[in-house]
């Protein structure tokens, strides 16, 4: 069975990753500060506080993975004007410096049609209220498609994985209460199960040809 390296594993999109991978036959090495509430004989989970990005390369080494995906993330908001830098950074740190590490560590030791995809956010493209978060998740868009190209002759494809408001604990947030999540015109909050349905179509063979992509999943909220 190939093994996936999934962050943010213990809640939320990160949870339903591993648990539709793990019913699809992956082993999975998820990563998170806390175990979450996931057991299975083909789980392992590796304690990792993602906050502190210099241990990522090393956490990682040994780990034998034919699929990356980064799932760890963290809403802060602000409006112009009255912006925490410090928030700002920590979100860089997590969905970049963190995606960054994680795929230089393992992109040398991916086998030939290795995998690699991050959650993306369909705010990439801009929201009021969220820039320093939606700054964070369009650099993930502009990694994955610099990767792409250059993982392109070993068959490895890197996409981004991008939904609107979705059902997970961070939705409700107290942190985001001045800036309330936006329900999709279809009525509904997107699922977690529904991103990684997504996820597990783009680490299938069946995706081989799909690469430096980036999949919204926002029941129609960019129309």
């Amino acid at each position: 069975m190939p093994r996936a390296l999934v962050t943010g594993a213990s809640s939320g999109i990160g949870a339903a990753i591993v648990a539709r991978l793990v019913a699809d036959g992956w082993r999975v090495t998820g990563i998170s500060r806390r175990r979450g509430p996931f057991e299975h004989p083909a789980f392992e989970h590796l304690p990792l506080d993602l906050s502190e990005p210099n241990v990522v390369a090393e956490a990682v080494a040994n780990v034998d993975a034919a699929a990356l995906v980064h799932a760890a993330g963290v809403l802060k908001v602000g409006e112009l004007g009255a912006l925490d830098h410090e928030d700002g950074a920590a979100m860089w740190r997590l969905h970049v410096d963190v995606a960054e590490r994680l795929a230089n560590a393992l992109a040398p030791r991916l086998p030939q049609g290795g995998r690699i995809v991050f959650i993306g956010s369909r705010t990439a493209s801009g929201a009021p209220g969220r820039g320093q978060y939606a700054a964070t998740k369009a650099a993930l868009v502009a990694l994955a498609r610099s990767w792409a190209i250059e993982l392109a002759p070993r068959g490895i494809t890197v996409n981004v994985v991008a939904p609107a408001a979705t059902e997970t604990p961070m939705l409700k947030d107290p942190m985001r209460a001045g800036v309330a999540p936006k329900l999709p015109p279809l009525g509904r909050f997107i699922q977690p199960a529904e991103v990684a349905s997504a996820v597990a179509f783009l680490l299938s063979p069946d995706a081989g040809a799909i690469t430096g992509q980036q999949l919204l999943i926002c029941g129609g909220s960019s129309l």
